[in-house]
């Protein structure tokens, strides 16, 4: 309590003492700022100044100051420096802070089609991912939300999730029978694993490399860059590559800062925005290729490429169709997938 406390006033420090956006009211777009007089939109996020989408956040705030003039700034505030994701959100949605980056199913509390972003099997592949995410029905969604107090600008990819243990392949949902598998601290993540048969234990990313190591769980999944940059194949020796989720990181800015920002400066921030994710998409490959590289050469991890992904599909099918039936959002957000694949 006392550390979300802390948190919330240094960011509304920042507010008074920045001439921020982010407390901004009404919806009147203001064009009074200038290169002396700047717009700071305050950017708070958990992610270390190395990784890949910290990085990408870096050039779209570059490419921001560059188009306008520095007009607009944004600065960023990495490394949970005011708060977790769920504490930016409410900071967020109290227009304390104009933007942050968050998990998409993180945003389902605000918006129930969120809840779609982490379903099994709703992208075939990346390059399915790719398409999808980068239409303009996607776009027409990420920017349609601003009654729930948030637009997003894009996305970033966080790779494709799959399982891992310490010795046993993972081929068919039959393998996963009675294996306590960590998953992320989410109801669809959870429900996924109940209906592919194994035992869900969430926790924090922090904890998995002691709990694998103490068997407190038998495996875990993730995108291949946790073997290394976790270390988590210095435990876990057999990654199957069945590519169950495929989970973006968005950046949302407040509703109530967007509104008061002109519509030729919109058009900026989200070109920039975009740039920057088509930047990260070659960042992210890359840290890819080297983390499977290291684990197999270093780790002596074993890729194991033959898995029964029609098997998965299959088993978690109930469970889309649950997840349409509860949320009415998440069918619209299907809906709106397949309308995307659609259209090459």
């Amino acid at each position: 309590m006392f550390k979300k406390i802390a948190a919330l006033g240094a960011a509304a420090a920042l507010c008074v003492g920045l001439m921020s956006g982010c407390g901004a009211s009404g919806t009147a777009a203001d064009t009074s700022y200038s290169a002396e007089n700047p717009l700071v939109l305050t950017l708070a996020h958990g992610l270390s100044e190395t990784h890949t989408v910290h990085i990408a956040m870096t050039q779209f705030a570059d490419e921001v100051a560059e188009k306008t003039d520095g007009r607009i700034q944004v600065k960023i505030f990495p490394n949970g420096q005011l708060g977790s994701e769920n504490e930016n959100l409410e900071q967020l949605q109290a227009g304390v802070i104009a933007m942050t980056k968050v998990s998409a199913p993180g945003l389902a509390t605000y918006n129930e089609a969120y809840n779609a972003f982490g379903l099994p099997y709703i992208f075939n592949d990346t390059e399915d991912f790719y398409h999808v995410m980068d239409s303009q029905e996607m776009q027409e969604f990420f920017l349609s939300t601003g009654d729930d107090g948030f637009v997003t600008l894009t996305y970033y990819t966080s790779g494709a999730r799959s399982f891992y243990t310490k010795d046993k392949a993972i081929r068919t949902p039959a393998d996963l029978k009675g294996l306590k598998i960590r998953v992320q601290d989410m109801k669809s993540q959870t429900d996924m694993m109940s209906y592919l048969g194994g035992i869900p234990v969430a926790m924090s990313y922090g904890d998995v490399y002691t709990s694998l190591q103490t068997g407190i769980i038998d495996g875990t999944e993730n995108n291949e860059t946790a073997l290394t940059t976790g270390k988590h194949g210095e435990v876990c020796k057999v990654y199957s590559v069945d590519q169950h989720a495929m989970i973006p990181d968005v950046l949302i800015m407040s509703e109530k800062v967007w509104e008061t920002i002109s519509p030729e400066d919109q058009q900026i921030i989200l070109e920039a925005a975009h740039d920057s994710t088509d930047a990260h998409k070659v960042m992210w490959d890359t840290a890819v290729e080297e983390a499977v590289k290291e684990a197999q050469e270093t780790m002596g991890v074993e890729f194991v490429y033959d898995v029964d992904k029609e098997a998965f599909r299959e088993a978690t099918q109930p469970m889309i169709e649950a997840y349409e039936e509860e949320y009415p959002g998440v069918k619209t957000l299907l809906d709106t997938v397949e309308k995307a694949r659609g259209e090459e």
